[in-house]
């Protein structure tokens, strides 16, 4: 196996991360994005803790979406399916079992995190770039924590969204400030 090859096998979920951020910055780099990634994130992590089931995370990437697309269809938005999503993983919390402590910590950090990027939708749009890009940007902070503690979320999710959310913050920081 080359030395390339043997890399990417290792470290496959931080290529993809950094694939996507990459992607997200040539594409659709503006607040609104900025805003949705954060939340995709929290529901990653409410849903891994909600069934107290680390792999969760990487099927609420796809679930989030449709989501996602499914607000926006029905003409309601996004963020209130999000919001519905996340009020949902918290009754299956309470039904399942899931760990107390586990499910509060994730809300307390998702309040925080998809408040203060919700927040960024007041501003004005470049204000508002930089406010979601650096708090996508801190997300990472989050990620490394439970990548190091191995909990929560499987450490390939944790890395992945590493590599997705530190450079896709600091280049919507970047683009924010460029504007």
């Amino acid at each position: 196996m080359n030395p390339t090859s043997s890399w990417l096998s290792r470290r496959w979920p931080a290529a993809a991360g950094l694939a996507a951020a990459v992607a997200v910055l040539l594409t659709v780099a503006d607040r609104e994005t900025a805003v949705t990634c954060v939340w995709a994130a929290v529901l990653c992590y409410l849903a891994a803790a909600a069934l107290d089931r680390p792999w969760v995370a990487w099927a609420a990437v796809p679930g989030g979406s449709v989501v996602i697309v499914a607000g926006e269809i029905a003409g309601v938005g996004r963020w209130v399916l999000l919001g519905a999503a996340a009020a949902a993983l918290l009754v299956v919390a309470v039904v399942v079992g899931a760990p107390r402590r586990q499910v509060l910590t994730q809300l307390a950090g998702g309040i925080v995190y998809a408040g203060l990027a919700l927040g960024a939708l007041a501003l004005d749009p470049d204000a508002g770039l930089v406010v979601a890009g650096l708090v996508l940007a801190a997300h990472a902070a989050w990620d490394a924590v439970h990548h190091h503690r191995r909990a929560v979320v499987s450490r390939s999710l944790a890395e992945a969204c590493m590599a997705l959310d530190l450079p896709l913050g600091l280049g919507l920081v970047v683009l924010g400030l460029a504007a």
